[in-house]
């Protein structure tokens, strides 16, 4: 087994890496299901033969709660497995959405500024203002993921050794 990761990996939003193996995609989907079931008290989660997202069981559920979804793919005649550290599609779409609204409005109340500085007009005082406001609304939005992820920490460290061990578990299997 093989593992990628970058130092740009590390400081996304969405923790990322790849690792390659030379299983199947149907081997390593048997291989992940089989140590999900040996596991069953710390891990749950859904797999099929392209896609894994597998979660750790916890007494509570916060808004980061990590889960790993794995995508199984084949390049080189070897089998690329992509993992991706994220919280519930729910709270990730909520995240995407306040990024967003903000982006648009930084820029939207910048061009007021920018426009209203240009014709001379004194209309929109309070626009730069508003502007650097949404640049510290996109601030708290990622201070507040990164907050999450270091919350989470430990069990995207329980992940990632899942990731690793099920993969290593059956190579040696049929080594």
């Amino acid at each position: 087994m093989n593992t990628e990761e970058t130092t740009l990996d590390k400081i996304r939003s969405r923790p990322r890496f790849k690792m390659f193996t030379h299983l199947s995609k149907e081997e390593y989907a048997k291989s992940l299901k089989q140590y999900l079931a040996e596991h069953k008290d710390e891990f749950s989660g859904n797999i099929n033969h392209e896609v894994a997202t597998i979660y750790v069981k916890t007494r509570y559920d916060n808004y980061w709660k990590p889960r790993l979804s794995l995508r199984i793919e084949t390049e080189d005649e070897e089998t690329a497995i992509r993992g991706v550290f994220g919280p519930s599609s729910a709270v990730w779409t909520f995240f995407m959405f306040l990024y967003f609204s903000f982006s648009i409005l930084w820029m939207t109340f910048f061009t007021m500024h920018y426009v209203e500085n240009q014709i001379n007009s004194h209309e929109f005082p309070w626009a730069l203002n508003a502007s650097f406001v949404m640049l510290f609304c996109i601030g708290l939005t990622y201070a507040a993921a990164r907050f999450g992820q270091h919350k989470g920490k430990e069990e995207m460290q329980k992940l990632r050794r899942f990731a690793e061990e099920s993969t290593l578990q059956f190579e040696r299997k049929n080594n």
